[in-house]
């Protein structure tokens, strides 16, 4: 993991309504980490040393129960801030919940007290934490919403179709579909199977096919 130089603040507009000299501080005292692809990035117990702002990639933010079940929470993607690091860094509390390296990422960290002494003195950088924390917590309350009250063959059609883009194949097992929607194991693949009946979709060890999208969307509007 070496440290380099460059002007990322490019990557985060809202950062240029800093003064100058604030970006000049950033610029030198922040550095650039670059992690491969599976890496922990931060986990339950841990205290956050860093502001995370990540360049490039993606990082699966997820929980997971006394039981086993795991839930993504968010995906932190290039351009972005990472909620959960923002709340453990202004409570002084500890990560409850887990980051994992999707993808090879590059990203800023910009070291607490730095991050302390921007947020207690730059109405722009408040700003700038703060439009994007509101951003996630939105989110946050969907999903809790979606796991409570909307049901799961809508939730997996949806899913199923963000997943597949234009290609019309996911690569993933009947447990990563689970983590992402908050279910069961067990719950999903008797939906998945009930979407094979139907002719909606092919599934086979670790690959879901769509062959009938038009039935899919039908089906994920309803939510």
């Amino acid at each position: 993991m070496m440290p380099q130089k460059e002007d990322w603040t490019s990557s985060f507009p809202l950062l240029r309504e800093l003064p100058p000299a604030v970006l000049t501080r950033l610029r030198d005292s922040s550095l650039i980490i670059e992690l491969p692809e599976g890496s922990r990035i931060f986990g339950p117990g841990q205290a956050p040393e860093n502001f995370l702002l990540l360049l490039d990639g993606s990082i699966r933010v997820q929980q997971t129960s006394e039981s086993g079940r795991e839930i993504v929470l968010y995906r932190v993607q290039a351009g972005e801030s990472c909620a959960l690091t923002t709340a453990c860094l202004m409570g002084y509390e500890e990560y409850q919940a887990e980051g994992i390296a999707e993808t090879k990422v590059r990203a800023v960290a910009m070291p607490r007290a730095l991050f302390d002494e921007l947020m207690a003195n730059s109405r722009e950088f408040r700003q700038f934490v703060f439009a994007a924390f509101s951003r996630r917590l939105t989110n946050l309350f969907r999903l809790i919403e979606e796991v409570a009250f909307s049901r799961i063959d809508v939730r997996l059609a949806q899913k199923l179709l963000q997943l597949a883009g234009e290609r019309g194949q996911i690569s993933a097992t009947h447990q990563d579909f689970a983590n992402e929607l908050g279910s069961a194991r067990e719950v999903i693949s008797r939906q998945l199977h009930e979407f094979a009946r139907q002719g909606w979709v092919k599934a086979s060890r670790g690959v879901v096919e769509i062959t009938n999208r038009p039935a899919l969307f039908r089906l994920a509007q309803q939510g």
